[in-house]
């Protein structure tokens, strides 16, 4: 079954209404100063990296990450000392390039609502919102249809920096708290409340639709090569020859996760790989939405950039929207891993709550949720021809086979009692 899951009414109305195209507004411009550089303190990630190894030996690469990513004095996500998105910070999301594809997506959702009966209350959650354009996006629909009675937002996002950004656009006003499961709360200027956590479980057992996009990719992996007929974890050591650098090396013996990995994942399909990288993070955050899904009721829409299973090594970096090594500057780039949907398939059955559709790709979902029908509707509404090249320019963008179009994948999860009624 594809995920061609919207309704015909809804996706008609979506089309009418909304004609003037949206513009976004981007974030102020940051330092083009490091991390590293950046902290009056004298604080270097890559300086305490290193004399973590050299007291301690070789980190997995998900120890790495992490660090890199969420580290409070200096993590790529928690600093303001550098745009992440948009066309000005180190890569762009799908949102970030036009107002479709956040409206197609509350479209679906608001569809598979009403195959739930439309319960109340209701709540949207995201994973890693970004600069909150997405959720804005969704939001102005559901405002446009009018369904916001009993709904409330909660966004999981670990760097408070970005909580700030995403509650300066969604919200007239903030507050932010020490002593509650949230750590900051806004109200829209529609009425509707907003609220920020560090953790999903921290987020209320109501009926949830969740949306998880470029999510995964960011969550740290360990990778296994495999040599000869044995696997090693691939670890990050300080390189020999050079102590202010890092080096990749290949674990000399069994580490705790190669172990898990070989008796828990290294299963028959995948006898012809030599190449494995695996989120073990991942499968704790789909086990806690396949707990949700059961208990209270919902769906989660996973969009990410992956294969299924095809891929070895596809951990990278990105600094201004360019390849860049990963183990250079620790802090200054963003890391990331093609999301193995086979994998998180597996961790989807492995709760026994869950079933999945697809994945399938961003072209077929959004083709088959009428987003060319948008299209065409904001091309009428555009004020210049300026406006219509950069809607149509962003629209090949998502969807042309050789951008975003097959490499961004969409994969839903459903409680699993639903399972005959999908089919």
């Amino acid at each position: 079954m594809n995920l061609r899951i919207v309704g015909g009414s809804l996706a008609r109305q979506v089309r009418r209404y909304s004609y003037k195209p949206v513009r976004r507004v981007p974030l102020p411009p940051a330092s083009n100063a490091t991390p590293d550089a950046k902290k009056a303190d004298g604080f270097s990630l890559g300086k305490e990296l290193r004399a973590r190894i050299v007291a301690s030996g070789p980190i997995p690469i998900a120890t790495y990450m992490k660090q890199v990513l969420t580290n409070p004095a200096a993590g790529y996500y928690m600093t303001a000392n550098h745009n992440v998105f948009g066309s000005r910070g180190d890569f762009i999301t799908s949102p970030e390039i036009g107002q479709i594809f956040g409206e197609v997506l509350a479209v679906w959702s608001l569809n598979e609502w009403h195959k739930f009966g439309r319960p109340v209350p209701f709540q949207l959650i995201e994973l890693g919102p970004g600069k909150g354009t997405m959720m804005n996006d969704i939001l102005r629909v559901y405002g446009k249809f009018k369904v916001t009675a009993g709904l409330s937002v909660h966004l999981v996002e670990m760097s408070e920096h970005l909580s700030k950004v995403q509650a300066a656009l969604l919200c007239r006003s903030s507050t932010e708290y020490g002593d509650k499961p949230f750590y900051r709360s806004g109200v829209t200027a529609d009425g509707l409340k907003v609220y920020w956590y560090r953790r999903l479980e921290d987020v209320p057992q109501v009926f949830s639709i969740i949306f998880a996009h470029e999510f995964f990719d960011a969550l740290p992996i360990h990778k296994f090569v495999k040599e000869g007929d044995s696997w090693k974890e691939v670890l990050i050591d300080v390189d020999q020859q050079n102590s202010e650098k890092f080096r990749f090396v290949a674990s000399k013996a069994d580490t705790p996760m190669l172990r898990l990995f070989l008796n828990s994942y290294c299963s028959e399909s995948m006898a012809d790989r030599n190449h494995v990288e695996i989120s073990f993070e991942s499968e704790s955050v789909i086990q806690e939405i396949g707990n949700r899904l059961s208990s209270n009721g919902g769906l989660a829409l996973i969009v990410d950039y992956g294969h299924l299973g095809d891929k070895g090594d596809t951990f990278r970096a990105f600094r201004n929207h360019k390849l860049y090594n990963p183990l250079e500057e620790p802090g200054c780039a963003d890391l990331t891993a093609d999301v193995d949907f086979s994998l998180l398939k597996q961790f989807c059955d492995r709760t026994g709550k869950i079933f999945t559709i697809g994945p399938t790709s961003q072209r077929a979902f959004l083709e088959l949720a009428g987003a060319k029908e948008r299209l065409e509707v904001l091309l009428a509404g555009a004020s210049s021809e300026e406006e219509r090249h950069r809607l149509t320019d962003g629209f090949r963008m998502l969807t042309d086979e050789d951008q975003m179009g097959s490499r961004f994948k969409f994969f839903a999860l459903l409680p699993k009692e639903l399972k005959e009624i999908y089919n």
